[in-house]
């Protein structure tokens, strides 16, 4: 250990008192012995540091920082230097707020177009995801500071976040839910660990020794800190005998208690907490801010850097006869309310409080587009206005082109809750079908965290998909728009036709136990490919304003080779892509992988050779017989492709294999194996996971317990459980029937979906677990003697509160 002798001075109540945090965002300190506290904030795409009251939904606004674009904006450059240079700058940030500890990035893969919290991830594909994310913690950390990457794992739905079960094979685990983890550990060195709400096949994530010593420690070398998601903490002594150091937000010493009296009675080695507070006191010391460092960054310079990678991030999905970019004198329309108040982050969180915020209206001036005006169209919560559509009609007639601003709004993708559908608002549609019959010009902008069904995609010409692109959004759409900048992003996820084809359709979200991932292996392109289903936008997609040609492929055992030449007259970037995929039929496979990219530059005419070396992730696969990493011997596909559908180039390697028997019973499988995983039985899962799956609904019958959610309190017992869950339902009803969508959405997120436990771990304190089980007493149908227990488990807790408060007054008399 590193600091033996300092852990050596502590009492059993110091250390423990180190495991949970002071307040909701600072860790505790020991001034004694001259142990600070250190600060964790939000922040994947920006600093989220709260100045006064704290909160965890993004409620209360923060101290001004830089609004990078979303992780699911970034991804789309495919740029790891972009991602870097992001992450220094968020780095820079974090140590002129005397942050020590940013919360990103978020690295859970998209399995399904509709989770809430899409626009905060980078992609479906764990590779991509873990080298850009890598990427970011370099960045980050290279200000000796830590990045936090999250949400430590297999999170990929909203709703019932903390309380929901997922029922995961071990090879889909491995090969899609953890790779990106596994790069962010061992490529970007991440000093800390968030775990996730959910619970990983029967145990919450932060008490999985399987997840957090056998993989995380012990076959990753993590060495730093894994802290809990705030609130997350189910049983504090089994997260710690996981290895969890650090719980957040404060339980006001409630959980140290139960720590202390864990060693006391044996059940926890006192070694073991020393070992976690080791590991804490490392990332308390390697990340302390010097008083002396920086406080002020330029604004503006961060500014610029935003600007860049939205410029690098936009998305060019369709340009019928060359719309774009813009012919220099057209007139154009300006219409939709985003182009107005931009959508450019998303909600929770991770929502920031721009330094600067470009207009869309106002970028205008400072470019050659000669814009005749602007209209709303349409009401941005969705509400029908057919006034605002005439008008916006009436502007289109006179414009060369009309430039739509369309997109979801704020409250629709955020934190904590799931989209209902992955259509955009039919107020939008409308206006859109109404252009359509006074103007064939139509270029639509997209603003947006996820992936959105297009039925209308054929009557427009242009279709420029920006995400959120952050507050320097706005300019560097114009500059795509008109030319200045080459679009050069491409999808980091597949937009399928429409929902109905997404292999996690029908199980998707988990609406009480658990949720089961049936579709195994088979999510995103690696499912679309396979199974021959068609797709709207394929993974990797995007169109550029030049030409690029690819050619001359080579395959050696170690890497590949091919030349690449734009055939345009302007410069542009291209990102070509690798993708692997083994010929042999004995294990089930995706069709084929991205094991490998690249974004390059060329001038009109250049041509570059590129080089794309294979890893030790180039042609593994996860064995459940041998319960580790190995290689089948078989010929590979190498492929070089402008996206996972539009392959340029071909080649095959014989590749050596490592001997290890076949993990499955082909003929137990055939779904698998034939790659159409979409609709799979329970009996073909049950022989895929080895087990019989556990019941994934509620038993009514049973009395609500610590980890049962508030929303089932519409099955309690106690009448006045029951009464305010329907008011609860009415508040919600109400709260959108007049337009209050926003504190409609708080009460989903930080109510209904949460389970007991959550009450007193997120409460700082002020109700603690023997109030709880009162709480509980009353919902299951005890009222007065539950009523009873509250206010006498609050007068103990004040009555140990006074005293605790008046002991460092005695110990100075004395």
């Amino acid at each position: 250990m590193k600091y033996k002798s300092l852990i050596g001075k502590m009492t059993l109540e110091e250390k423990a008192s180190l495991m949970s945090g002071k307040d909701f965002w600072t860790t505790q300190n020991i001034d004694r012995l001259g142990i600070p506290s250190i600060f964790l904030a939000d922040g994947p795409h920006g600093i989220r540091k709260q100045a006064a009251a704290a909160d965890h939904l993004g409620l209360n606004a923060s101290i001004p920082a830089t609004c990078f674009p979303t992780a699911a904006t970034v991804a789309n450059s495919w740029n790891l230097e972009l991602g870097e240079k992001l992450g220094e700058y968020l780095g820079e940030e974090a140590v002129a707020q005397q942050v020590n500890v940013l919360l990103g990035p978020g690295i859970n893969m998209k399995r399904n177009p509709l989770c809430g919290r899409n626009f905060e991830y980078f992609s479906e594909d764990p590779y991509l995801a873990g080298k850009m994310a890598a990427g970011y913690i370099r960045g980050i950390q290279s200000h000796g500071i830590s990045a936090c990457v999250k949400h430590f794992a297999v999170n990929n739905q909203e709703e019932r976040r903390m309380s929901i079960d997922t029922i995961v094979d071990e090879r889909t685990l491995r090969e899609i839910y953890l790779t990106a983890f596994e790069i962010a550990v061992k490529e970007g060195k991440t000093k800390t660990v968030m775990s996730s709400y959910n619970l990983l096949n029967g145990s919450y994530t932060n008490e999985s020794t399987h997840l957090m010593k056998e993989i995380l420690r012990d076959e990753w070398d993590f060495d730093g800190v894994v802290v809990t998601d705030w609130g997350g903490s189910n049983d504090r002594v089994a997260g710690l005998l996981a290895g969890n150091e650090l719980e957040m937000p404060t339980t006001a010493g409630e959980t140290n208690e139960e720590i202390i009296r864990a060693i006391q009675s044996g059940e926890i080695a006192e070694e073991a907490l020393d070992e976690c507070v080791d590991r804490l006191l490392d990332l308390i010391y390697t990340t302390e801010i010097a008083s002396n460092r920086p406080n002020e960054y330029s604004v503006e310079k961060h500014h610029k850097v935003a600007q860049w990678a939205a410029e690098e991030s936009i998305v060019l999905l369709k340009n019928d006869e060359k719309i774009l970019p813009l012919k220099k004198g057209n007139t154009v329309a300006v219409i939709g309310d985003f182009a107005k108040s931009p959508r450019y982050q998303g909600a929770g969180s991770s929502i920031v409080n721009p330094t600067i915020l470009d207009n869309v209206l106002e970028c205008f001036d400072n470019s050659d587009i000669i814009s005749i005006g602007y209209e709303p169209g349409f009401e941005r919560y969705g509400k029908k206005n057919s006034k605002k559509i005439s008008k916006a009609c009436d502007l289109a007639k006179k414009a060369d082109v009309v430039l739509l601003y369309l997109g979801l709004d704020e409250v629709t993708e955020a934190e904590g809750l799931d989209r209902q559908s992955m259509r955009i608002p039919e107020n939008q549609i409308d206006l859109l079908n109404s252009l359509c019959e006074v103007n064939p010009n139509i270029v639509v902008i997209l603003s947006c965290g996820s992936v959105v069904e297009m039925p209308w995609i054929n009557k427009v010409k242009g279709l420029v998909h920006g995400y959120l692109t952050g507050q320097a959004g706005a300019r560097a759409t114009v500059r795509i728009l008109t030319g200045d900048v080459n679009p050069s992003g491409k999808l980091a996820e597949t937009y399928p036709v429409r929902y109905e084809d997404t292999p996690s359709y029908y199980q998707f979200p988990g609406k009480e136990v658990s949720v089961e991932y049936r579709e195994s292996i088979y999510i995103g392109y690696r499912y679309y490919d396979t199974a021959n289903k068609k797709v709207l936008f394929p993974f990797g997609y995007g169109l550029s304003y030049t030409d690029f040609e690819y050619s001359n492929i080579q395959v050696f055992k170690d890497r590949v080779t091919f030349k690449l030449t734009n055939t345009g007259d302007v410069s542009g970037m291209e990102i070509a892509q690798l993708y692997v995929g083994c010929m042999s039929k004995d294990i089930f496979r995706a069709k084929k992988e991205l094991k490998g990219f690249t974004k390059v530059f060329l001038e009109a005419g250049e041509t570059k050779e590129v080089t794309l070396s294979f890893d030790d992730i180039t042609f593994r696969y996860f064995n459940v017989k041998t319960n580790k990493w190995e290689v089948e011997e078989a010929e590979y596909m190498i492929s070089i492709g402008a996206s996972s559908a539009d392959i340029r180039l071909k080649g095959t390697l014989l590749v050596e294999g490592t001997g290890a028997p076949l993990p499955y019973d082909k003929e137990k499988l055939p779904t698998y194996y034939a790659g159409v995983a979409s609709n799979v039985s329970l009996d073909e899962f049950e022989n895929l996971i080895g087990y019989k799956a556990p019941v994934s609904k509620w038993d009514r019958s049973q009395p609500l317990g610590y980890n049962d959610t508030i929303a089932q309190c519409q099955y309690a017992k106690g009448g006045a459980a029951r009464f305010a869950y329907h008011l609860m339902v009415f508040a919600h009803w109400f709260l959108i029937k007049i337009g209050k969508r926003s504190t409609a959405n708080i009460i989903m997120m930080s109510i209904y979906h949460m389970p007991f436990r959550g009450v007193a771990r997120m409460t700082g304190g002020i109700i603690n677990m023997p109030m709880l089980d009162g709480i509980l007493m009353i919902v299951n149908g005890r009222f007065f003697k539950g009523f009873n227990h509250v206010l006498k488990e609050r007068s103990k807790m004040v009555k140990v509160a006074k005293v605790k408060k008046t002991m460092p007054n005695a110990i100075k008399e004395t």
